[in-house]
């Protein structure tokens, strides 16, 4: 998890915890709290909105990979854009 000025109001000790007790779980129950959290998140958000939500988790999938494959190299060798390159941090 990172902060950001869009995350600021959050309370990051809670939703930290919430993510330490989720990776606790096997793979199969992680994957299925993500699904059961879906419909919300989608019910919440206009169709465009949702859109950009699955793009940011994608991205994000892909940067974990691509820093596992590129340890020791730093952020500036890496190609998929960071959540800080997005925002201009």
């Amino acid at each position: 998890m990172t902060t950001s000025r869009e995350t600021n109001w959050m309370n990051h000790p809670v939703l930290r915890k919430l993510v330490e007790d989720a990776n606790k779980l096997t793979l199969a129950e992680r994957i299925t709290l993500v699904k059961g959290l879906i419909p919300a998140i989608a019910n919440q958000l206009s169709p465009r909105e949702y859109e950009g939500f699955v793009a940011e988790i994608q991205l994000k999938g892909e940067r974990f990979h691509e820093a596992q494959s590129q340890k020791g190299e730093g952020r500036a060798a890496r190609q998929v854009p960071g959540e800080r390159d997005l925002e201009g941090r």
